[in-house]
């Protein structure tokens, strides 16, 4: 398709692509009891999971920036989105619904955060390195 190797699309979704990851990962700090309840309940240390997620969100976005390293960051997301997977079948495993606030959606939120929004994440990510 034509519109996609548009290079002022690409830069346009790059844009995009900083500014969700660069947002997303100053919320890990800022609302921490949002993410702290989707971490699955096998896993250890929880606070450092949710700060480390924070940092390399941060990072990597920052990374995407940086020509010089956009493509070894754009690798990182892909493989940090394939990481947060567990999570998402946790929180399906859960019944859609996680934490004393009661983080709950309906099931097919649930499944459609796993299939095809987290695939497409992906896809975003790889388009624009």
């Amino acid at each position: 398709m034509q519109l996609f190797q548009n290079q002022r699309v690409k830069i346009t979704l790059r844009w995009f692509l900083i500014i969700f990851y660069l947002i997303a990962g100053i919320n890990h700090f800022v609302h921490p009891q949002f993410y702290l309840p989707l971490i699955p309940s096998y896993l250890p240390k929880p606070e450092m999971i949710n700060w480390v997620s924070g940092v390399a969100e941060v990072l990597l976005a920052i990374g995407v920036i940086l020509p010089r390293y956009r493509r070894i960051a754009v690798f990182l997301i892909i493989l940090m989105l394939i990481a947060f997977i567990p999570s998402h079948v946790f929180f399906i495993q859960q019944g859609a619904c996680v934490g004393h606030s009661s983080l709950c959606t309906p099931m097919w939120v649930a499944w459609l955060r796993l299939f095809p929004i987290h695939p497409l994440l992906m896809v975003w990510a790889w388009y624009v390195k």
